[in-house]
């Protein structure tokens, strides 16, 4: 409402003979149970004009309505000035999005940025907290790309250290040979059975030099796997081709099953880091940062930060014996990150529970006179719950992502089926609408709350078809095709309408906030504010579909513009929609 801003400045200036600035106007939008569309603030002016708050904004007010053609009336309420924009102003506004390509997407501005998302490690297949992650970064990242800005997808994948050996050498005592063609299990979900393994056998081990008399922490560093396990990870890093070529195999099947599920999610990547790529970088910038004096050594050569003027505490960043902690590698890549894409923003998506671990590592490298340094930002997100005894869990302690997917299409076809609407469907058509459905309602669900927030996630309440849901986006999206299809109209689009009610001005206001509502996930990387506008775009339509004739009204052109509004409703969903990985079925 740039015209309104702008006309309010010149009132205070005629009516007041006082300048301000359009950064000196606040305007909102009008509270439901008040006439109007825009609220202007007129509080900050009262200094300025020596009078009330209500006489000020009637005096503003009257001054508007007479220099704007715009503005079709006002109120006001306790200092308010609530504006009533005219509605030829909103046929214009609807005409516009009508007839633009991609409508609430931004041109390129030229400007990149990285999401790094997902993150995993290869001893075990991805469970629910992968799931939040994935479907996070990969929306964010379409949101960001939605607003202009060309998007780089990373993936730094965790595929070294005692824990990928744990799973090497439970695999090497225990496994027979076993493959996944030879077990029929995916990949990530074998190595991931001898992780657990390794687990078992060695609490075994613990408790028995326990009963010898050992203490538990002895025990724990004296059990012999460990310390088998620790040798294979020495001669990983000392490069033994037989430990080297087992890493490698075991990583291989890691990989294809990652590559299932990921599929199975509708997430992608553009960039893949691997840490055994990656972990002896940053040795370099310590050095630097010893010459600049940002860092100290100790004693014992261990070379530490002292943040404690910064609030935080002293931070290690090079052990005694000159090996790297993971502080030291995290430099590194954020620097091969940048060398190598150049760009202007980089979002870490990793839980809440790395929040320090991130302020230190953006603040080292702001000392270390990073310029790139400010672009870095770390999206922390909460943990996901599920209500006891809801999801079966293949390891018995976390949430498979494959049995969560499953579940969710599971759940979907039975609510689907219970509504008894699938009848003229194929089985191959079924199938492929509860995939939709189910993975709609799992993304949803899990993307509608502010990603700082915990999250308790129940399966069958997240597929409620008139809840707050997905599957209730998509089913008004359906609804709305087949309004299209049923209508058997072609070139209704464009049609504008000489007038409009209530329900047709509400629909297009709602409308016409779609491209800052991307433009503020994107600013704040927050998908919910999406998610929820969909809602209310979904819920909006519903409610003008109920008491708005479309079919079956006689005026033909009132017809055309609602079937018009309706399609650009429908475009809205289906585009908003994919920002958040979810698909919309094109009938229900």
């Amino acid at each position: 409402m740039e015209f309104i801003i702008q006309k309010t400045v010149d009132a205070v200036q005629t009516l007041y003979n006082q300048s301000i600035t359009s950064s000196d106007i606040t305007l909102q939008e009008t509270r439901k149970e008040f006439a109007g569309d825009v609220t202007l603030v007129v509080f900050p002016f009262t200094r300025l004009s020596k009078k009330s708050p209500d006489v000020t904004a009637q005096e503003i007010g009257e001054y508007l309505k007479q220099n704007v053609a715009e503005i079709a009336d006002f109120n006001v309420i306790k200092g308010f000035l609530n504006i009533v924009i005219d509605d030829n102003f909103w046929i214009n506004r609807y005409a516009d999005s009508s007839k633009t390509a991609n409508f609430g997407f931004s041109a390129a501005n030229g400007k990149k940025v990285m999401v790094e998302y997902s993150s995993p490690n290869t001893n075990k297949p991805l469970h629910l907290g992968h799931v939040r992650n994935n479907l996070l970064g990969y929306s964010v990242a379409q949101i960001i790309g939605a607003a202009g800005y060309e998007i780089v997808k990373a993936n730094l994948v965790n595929d070294r250290g005692i824990h990928i050996c744990k799973s090497m050498l439970a695999w090497q005592k225990f496994g027979n040979g076993e493959t996944p063609e030879t077990s029929g299990l995916k990949g990530d979900h074998l190595v991931g059975k001898y992780y657990v393994i390794f687990d078992k056998e060695y609490k075994k081990e613990v408790d028995e030099l326990k009963l010898q008399g050992l203490a538990e922490d002895e025990a724990k560093k004296k059990a012999p796997l460990m310390l088998e396990a620790q040798q294979m990870l020495k001669q990983w890093e000392e490069g033994d081709s037989a430990v080297i070529d087992l890493w490698k195999m075991m990583n291989s099947w890691v990989y294809a099953g990652f590559d299932v599920t990921y599929k199975n999610l509708g997430v992608d990547f553009d960039k893949y880091y691997y840490e055994s790529n990656t972990y002896l970088l940053g040795k370099d910038l310590i050095e630097e940062g010893l010459a600049k004096g940002v860092f100290f050594r100790k004693p014992d050569s261990s070379v530490w930060i002292d943040l404690t003027a910064d609030g935080l505490d002293e931070k290690l960043v090079l052990r005694s014996d000159g090996t790297s902690v993971y502080m030291t590698q995290d430099l590194g890549t954020a620097e091969l990150k940048y060398n190598d894409f150049h760009m202007d923003k980089s979002v870490y998506v990793v839980g809440n529970e790395q929040d320090y671990h991130f302020k230190v590592l953006f603040l080292i490298l702001e000392k270390l006179g990073k310029s790139w340094a400010k672009g870095l930002f770390h999206l922390s997100y909460g943990m996901v719950d599920l209500p006891s005894g809801k999801m079966k869990s293949r390891e018995g302690t976390v949430v498979d992502a494959d049995d969560l997917i499953q579940e969710m299409m599971d759940t979907a076809r039975q609510h689907t089926e219970e509504l008894g609407k699938v009848e003229d469907f194929t089985e191959d058509e079924k199938t492929e609408l509860f995939r939709k459905i189910g993975l709609g309602a799992l993304k949803y669900h899990l993307l509608k709350v502010d990603p700082k927030k915990r999250i308790m996630f129940d399966p069958n309440e997240s597929i409620d078809f008139q809840g707050h849901t997905g599957p209730f986006i998509q089913y008004s999206y359906a609804r709305i095709k087949s309004v299209i299809r049923k209508s058997e109209q072609f070139g209704f689009e464009g049609t504008l309408p000489s007038v409009i009610n209530k329900d047709e001005r509400e629909l297009i206001q709602q409308l016409d906030k779609f491209p800052s509502v991307i433009n503020d996930a994107a600013e704040t990387y927050n998908p919910a504010s999406l998610a929820n506008y969909l809602y209310e775009v979904a819920k909006g339509y519903n409610k003008f579909y109920h008491d708005n004739p479309i079919l079956k009204n006689e005026d033909e052109q009132v017809k055309k513009f609602r079937l018009a509004l309706s399609a650009l409703t429908g475009d809205v969903l289906k585009r908003g929609s994919n920002l958040l990985g979810i698909e919309v079925p094109e009938r229900m």
